[in-house]
Parts: C-alpha cells; sequence; structure tokens
C-alpha cells in the first residue's frame, strides 16, 4: 500500500524500523500509589511493532501525579517496574520514550500521596471537575503559585525522572508540553499571568518549557529528548489564544539541537480548532530536527504527507488501543477494530491488553 510510513527511519542516533509513532494515551492501569503494574509490559509489548511507542504521561515528581493510577518515575520501585516495560518492548524489536507529564493544577489531593502541593504558573483553577476514586468527580482546586524556588525544584525533578527514564531502559523521554498541563500552563497566558521572568511576554512565556527541555538534554542527550507541543489545543481549560503562535514558534525555534524531535498534536477530532496550516509550516520551517505530526492520520493521509515532505513521523493514538497490531493492518489494507470507550481508562485487562491482532481474531 504505502511506500514511506512502512519504510525505516532515523531518530536522533536510533533506527525505527517504521515511521508509525505510538502516541502517548492516558490508561489508568497503574496502582493507586502510582506503581507500574504487570499488565502495563504486556499492553506496551502487544504494540512493539510501532516504529516508536511513547508512553503514556508518567509523573516526574510526586506533585505532578494528579490523576488517578497514572504511573510515575521518581521512585525505585517504579523504575524498576519500567526495566520490565522497556525489555518487553526492545525485546519485540522496539523503540520505546518516556513521556514526563506533571499535571500542574489538572490535579487533585485525592489522587496524590500525602505532603504534595497542586501548583501551576498562577493561583488559577482549571474550568470543570477532575475525576478521583476515592471521592469520585470533583472541581479541580485553585493551585499554588509556583515560586522561584517552586520553579527551579520542578526543573530539577524533570532531570531527575528523565535520569531515571534512561535508567530504566527508554530510549528517550518526551516532555510533555501540551494538553493543558504544567509545562503548557506556562505556556499560555491564559494560565499564565505572572510579571517576572516566566511570564508577561512572548519569551518569557516560552522559559520554563524551554528550560526544562534545555535541562534535560544537558542531562540525558539531545538524541534522547523530545517535546509534545499543541498549538491551538482546548483540553483541560486551555482556551484558545492567538497569542499562543508566536510563542510555540519560539519554543520550536529556541529547541533547535536541543531536543531531536518537536511532536505537534491537532486535537481538532476531539473538538479543538484544526492547526492552522502556517503554524505547521512556520515549525516546519523554523525547527531543524524530526517532525511528528499527530491528531486523527490514517495510513493515507499520513503517507501523504510524509510524502510531501511536511513531517518524518506520524503519531496514531486511539487506533492503537483496540488494533495492538495497527501497523500490520494499515500496510495490508485490513479492516481496524473499533474501541470499547468504556474501558479506555478503568482498572485491569478488559479493554487493554485483551483486544486480539487480526491472526487471533481470524481464528
Amino acid at each position: 500500500m504505502s511506500t514511506k510510513l512502512f519504510a525505516p527511519a532515523t531518530l536522533g542516533t536510533i533506527t525505527l524500523k517504521n515511521r508509525v509513532v505510538m502516541a502517548p494515551m492516558t490508561r489508568n492501569r497503574a496502582t493507586a500509589g502510582h506503581d507500574v503494574t504487570p499488565i502495563m509490559a504486556t499492553y506496551y509489548a502487544q504494540r512493539a511493532s510501532a516504529g516508536l511507542i511513547i508512553t503514556e504521561g508518567i509523573a516526574p515528581s510526586a506533585n505532578g501525579n494528579g490523576y488517578a493510577r497514572v504511573p510515575g518515575l521518581y521512585t525505585p520501585s517504579q523504575v524498576e517496574g519500567w526495566q520490565a516495560i522497556t525489555s518487553a518492548v526492545h525485546e519485540k524489536g522496539g523503540k520505546i520514550f518516556a513521556q514526563l507529564m506533571h499535571t500542574g493544577r489538572v490535579s487533585h489531593s485525592a489522587n496524590m500521596e500525602k505532603s504534595t502541593e497542586i501548583l501551576a504558573p498562577s493561583a488559577i483553577a482549571a474550568a470543570g471537575q477532575i475525576y478521583t476514586d476515592e471521592l469520585g468527580m470533583q472541581d479541580h482546586p485553585t493551585p499554588h503559585e509556583m515560586t522561584k524556588a517552586d520553579i527551579e525544584k520542578t526543573i530539577q525533578e524533570f532531570v531527575a525522572a528523565a535520569k531515571n527514564a534512561v535508567a530504566a531502559g527508554f530510549d528517550g523521554v518526551e516532555l510533555h508540553g501540551a494538553n493543558g498541563y504544567l509545562v503548557e500552563q506556562f505556556l499560555r497566558p491564559t494560565t499564565n499571568q505572572r510579571t517576572d521572568e516566566y511570564g508577561g511576554s512572548t519569551e518569557n512565556y516560552a522559559r520554563f518549557a524551554v528550560d526544562v527541555a534545555t535541562a534535560i538534554s544537558n542531562a540525558i542527550g539531545v538524541e534522547k529528548t523530545g517535546i509534545r507541543l499543541s498549538p491551538y489545543g482546548v483540553f483541560n481549560d486551555m482556551p484558545y489564544s492567538s497569542d499562543y503562535d508566536a510563542i510555540a514558534l519560539l519554543v520550536a525555534e529556541k529547541l533547535n539541537g536541543v531536543v531531536t524531535y518537536v511532536h505537534l498534536v491537532d486535537h481538532e477530532a476531539m473538538g479543538a480548532p484544526a492547526v492552522d496550516k502556517h503554524i505547521v509550516d512556520a515549525i516546519r520551517d523554523t525547527f531543524t530536527g524530526t517532525l511528528i505530526l499527530s491528531g486523527g492520520y490514517d495510513a493515507a493521509r499520513a503517507e501523504e504527507v510524509l510524502q510531501a515532505g511536511k513531517a518524518e513521523l506520524i503519531a496514531f493514538g486511539r487506533p492503537f488501543i483496540p488494533n495492538p497490531d495497527l501497523v500490520e493492518r494499515m500496510e495490508s489494507g485490513a479492516e481496524l477494530a473499533q474501541p470499547d470507550y468504556d474501558t479506555f481508562y478503568t482498572p485491569g485487562e478488559k479493554g487493554y491488553t485483551d483486544y486480539p491482532t487480526l491472526a487471533e481474531a481470524v481464528v
């Protein structure tokens, strides 16, 4: 069918067996204490035919773990748990990056360990509610505005988590600068009302993302560092502002030579405004590393974009949930299975590791 999507590609110093990326997707299968579970190794290994897997968001610190049953990468037991996952993926010939996600204001104390704080660039609560296992749906609390000391400590927590990722066998890390979490909370004027060097101007809005990415890159290497951005994304109460175009472009420009890839996600399929072609083209022209595009792609559209040189890699999200063999299905033109939406975030194997491959389904 396609000729480029399924061809090998180089990312930094590693070779990918194809240009299909499994996008990061929260699945909430960790323990209540944010440790990895054995079924997570099965889940990722089942999908190792992707050229690159980017994990679900992993908290770099206890303060950053604001969701129920989301894994962390800040304790020895968490590192050990992730070692089993990276080994399982590598045994299948896959490559895997850890997505480091600090939830910032999108948190609730019922989901967090004791003696933690909900931190954000400004003391502005997110609209809407957040799920907790203990109390059900709860209003988002007002976060504590981060001090300079909080910012410096958080940057070092990201660095420590990146080092833990390498120790756990990951091929690299992706800094989650999208979807309304902490890094994007600094990027957006709607959530960042600071008047110091971390807010108030295009340069200052971009500073935290650039500082974190640079610190990670210095610690583990440019070739092991990527970042995800969501221009025009509105998830987690992040209304679009035209100011963000210049901020996102500046981040991409400043991260030349700092990260090996920029991962741009378009959430139009989930109700957000479509990312304007001009910002994608501008980042394509500005950033000299690998560009990953994500958002509602099928194999035909992915091939078209790759052939046109608009990106080097294409990420697929939800189709990977019910199709562990998504790469093989797309390459053969087989029909894709549909997911059970009710089990996206529930505990256990159902709707997680029990989806059959095409061969298994035929049998």
